[in-house]
């Protein structure tokens, strides 16, 4: 009988979250080859500086980093981990992702979706955050984290 992978089904670039301040979420297919589909599955790839631009009106991933398996080392090279790649959308989404864009908005992936038949990425238009906009939303978790507690205690 063969392996299950451990993999839980997404691959998720946690800094996102903290870095930016998401505005709108939008679900991309990806071209890839076999050999990074299945470094994918395994969960052998990282979205850690990755980030998505509009070029020829396509949309490209640049910098998403997926790692060969042992078993297709030689698959693909060291440039070929880090290789732009092209997303899939349709045209309307196309068109807001761009107007965003216009707007001074940034287009950033927050996971790679593995766990059905298609791999897809998830994408977003985002809002970079200051450094005291990170310190307020740290001290609101941190206070809202005390008063669950209390609540808890009584």
């Amino acid at each position: 009988m063969a392996k299950r992978s451990t993999h839980s089904g997404s691959i998720v670039n946690t800094r996102a979250r903290y870095d930016y301040d998401i505005k709108h979420t939008f679900t991309a297919g990806i071209v890839l080859s076999g050999a990074e589909t299945k470094s994918l599955r395994l969960g052998h790839g990282h979205l850690r500086g990755a980030f998505v631009n509009i070029k020829d009106n396509e949309l490209w991933l640049f910098n998403a980093t997926i790692t060969p398996t042992k078993t297709n080392l030689n698959a693909f090279s060291e440039a070929q981990q880090t290789a732009p790649r092209k997303l899939l959308v349709k045209k309307r989404e196309l068109a807001e992702l761009a107007a965003g864009k216009e707007q001074g908005l940034t287009i950033i992936p927050l996971k790679f979706l593995t766990a059905k038949k298609f791999i897809k990425v998830e994408i977003a238009t985002a809002k970079g955050l200051k450094k005291y906009d990170k310190r307020q939303k740290i001290k609101k978790r941190d206070t809202q984290r005390d008063i669950d507690k209390a609540i808890k205690r009584l």
